[in-house]
């Protein structure tokens, strides 16, 4: 480790540990430590989400990657964690519990060449660790590359671990632009991006509220994202729940000075008609 400073949930520094791709951070939605695996340095995505706290983003997929040091770094790190004092000097009293290992970072994990074998070496790592089907192997993703073979099968994968997907949906679906995300698609290539996701892993959606211009998401938006949930779970597909979450760290991009955090009560009466849908609510503030 090459810094002491205490995690906090308002930063998610990717190079916490003087890692490439491997990062320690305290998670609202994993209410404890989770281990990020960054398979986007390059800071690329596919998508450009307006709220998003990667800085100097651009357009683009991940690069080819060290699969040998990425190993190096998670075994690194999850010996500090597990048998080391990285838990008493590096995390707060609250949160000192590993939730999880996560395929996050800097862009959409998915959209490596190489993420099949990356899986399987995390899976491997977890188990010389005693570690797997203890504690959660997520991937959080935009969903967009569902239809690849390869990222099926590491789904698969993932699913015998006990791992789980979060699957990007900040509002609903429509033919042509989304502001928020800053990319073009169809209702009907989300739905069945998601329908694969929950075929091959337990899959939960995330979704980010925001103001934007000083206006929260309208109601004609709002039963339009409940309606592609009732959707979605009326044509069998199996949604574990949904990560609501807001903004808690500010945005990089152009649009920082256009957003503010939506109010506690409006939050959590979305959370309620949420619930209402047959659908369990986690709700991060």
């Amino acid at each position: 480790m090459t810094s002491k400073t205490v995690l906090q949930v308002i930063d998610h520094s990717r190079d916490s540990a003087g890692c490439v791709y491997v990062y320690p951070v305290v998670s609202r939605r994993a209410g404890g430590v989770s281990v990020g695996i960054n398979l986007n340095p390059n800071n690329a995505c596919n998508w450009r989400c307006v709220y998003c706290q990667v800085p100097d983003l651009k357009r683009g997929g991940a690069p080819e990657l060290d699969l040998d040091l990425m190993e190096a770094e998670l075994r690194h790190l999850l010996h500090d964690i597990v048998q080391g004092d990285f838990m008493q000097t590096r995390v707060p009293p609250e949160a000192r519990r590993l939730n999880d290992v996560a395929f996050s970072g800097n862009g959409e994990p998915t959209s490596s060449l190489q993420f099949l074998a990356c899986a399987e070496r995390v899976m491997a790592v977890l188990r010389d660790f005693d570690l797997a089907g203890k504690i959660k192997l997520v991937l959080i993703t935009n969903g967009s590359q569902l239809d690849r073979k390869q990222v099926q099968e590491a789904l698969s994968l993932m699913s015998e671990s006990g791992g789980e997907v979060w699957f990007k949906l900040d509002r609903a679906p429509e033919d042509g632009f989304s502001v928020v995300n800053q990319i073009s698609h169809k209702r009907t290539q989300v739905a069945r991006r998601l329908m694969l996701a929950a075929k091959y892993c337990p899959t939960w959606i995330q979704t980010c509220m925001f103001e934007m211009d000083g206006a929260l998401p309208d109601e004609a938006q709002l039963q339009g994202y409940l309606d592609f949930l009732q959707e979605s779970i009326a044509a069998g597909v199996k949604i574990k729940g949904v990560l609501l979450y807001g903004l808690a760290r500010p945005s990089m991009q152009a649009e920082a000075g256009r957003l503010a955090a939506a109010p506690a009560i409006w939050m959590q009466e979305l959370a309620q008609r949420i619930t209402g849908l047959g659908l369990e609510v986690k709700l991060s503030l």
